[in-house]
């Protein structure tokens, strides 16, 4: 293993151990009621459920940056996550979010519809640029469907749950949301590695990698459904967490050779690392009300993102002068 995974795995066990015992309540075994019941019933579930998403996040943009060539390119562009998000809101808007598994499974089918039309769009020989635009299409449309349905709430209180969801937190989340997102966010990022070689090939443009073997309607099948299952899964248990897949890649790729081959597994540790620790920054500030994790990671997202545009503005300004 390279350098990069053996740093991330040691950065995850020690944050993992110190994210059990992290919260308003510090559990000491000797003073607080009920220690082993908290630890193995909401801060594991908890625990594990952050490294799992954060995984299929960081995961999802380094595939969807080596895709597109573009360090800016988030999960979000190709509309999968606001899909989710609509099944979602749906399940919301007609009550079906009282029930333990249909929320889930509402969001599943939204990221699978979005996974559908995105292929019936961009087919099997569109180019990056069709793909892209597509992906931008199914998300404007699902944010004006969401929009729509926040509109026309049935009530006052669907429409807080709404709005609330979409924030995005693994607060009250237990073991049955880690067994639903746990198989889908591996089964995605087995779906990034088996499109590995030619992620790297595209790195010499599109007419060298087709020279190379890479065919591009078998590259899009399997980003299609690996961004469907790593982002699908993870906004079904979670909600909307952004800008994830847009930073952690960045923060790896000068512990790689910079190939996308070499970026996907360590992407998807620092993306569980990045969650794991932001979750537990949100459980420990002293907040009336839990800070929702979604909000927390925009905080960091949206300035890193203003950072990498400066820092590609200055980038184009030298290669001019």
């Amino acid at each position: 293993m390279s350098r990069a995974i053996w740093i991330l795995l040691a950065g995850l066990v020690v944050a993992f151990a110190l994210s059990l015992f992290a919260g308003r309540v510090w559990l000491d075994f000797a003073d607080t009621p009920n220690a082993m019941v908290i630890l193995a019933e909401l801060r594991l579930p908890r625990a594990l459920l952050a490294m799992i998403v954060g995984a299929g996040l960081g995961a999802a943009g380094a595939a969807m940056q080596g895709y597109l060539r573009n360090p800016l390119a988030d999960p979000g562009l190709f509309g999968i996550a606001p899909g989710a998000a609509l099944g979602a809101v749906t399940s919301f808007w007609f009550g079906y979010a009282a029930s333990a598994w249909l929320l889930p499974i509402f969001a599943l089918i939204g990221a699978a519809g979005a996974m559908a039309l995105l292929a019936l769009i961009a087919g099997r020989t569109g180019g990056i640029a069709l793909f892209t635009l597509a992906g931008m299409m199914i998300a404007s449309l699902a944010g004006a469907l969401m929009s729509l349905a926040i509109s026309f709430a049935p009530n006052a209180f669907a429409m807080s749950e709404i709005v609330t969801w979409l924030m995005g937190a693994l607060t009250d989340r237990s073991w049955r949301e880690v067994y639903l997102a746990t198989p889908m966010t591996l089964i995605g990022i087995v779906c990034f590695w088996m499109a590995r070689k030619d992620l790297d090939a595209l790195i010499l443009g599109d007419a060298a990698a087709r020279s190379l073997g890479m065919r591009s309607g078998v590259l899009q099948a399997w980003l299609i459904a690996g961004v469907g299952l790593t982002v699908g899964s993870g906004v079904a248990v979670a909600g909307i967490i952004g800008f994830v897949g847009l930073i952690v890649p960045h923060l790896v790729r000068p512990l790689t050779d910079r190939r996308p081959s070499s970026l996907i597994i360590p992407s998807a540790l620092a993306g569980a690392l990045l969650v794991l620790i932001a979750d537990s920054v949100v459980r420990i500030l002293p907040t009336v009300t839990e800070l929702r994790l979604g909000i927390a990671l925009s905080l960091i997202g949206a300035p890193f993102f203003l950072w990498l545009l400066l820092k590609m503005r200055r980038g184009y300004s030298g290669g001019l002068s």
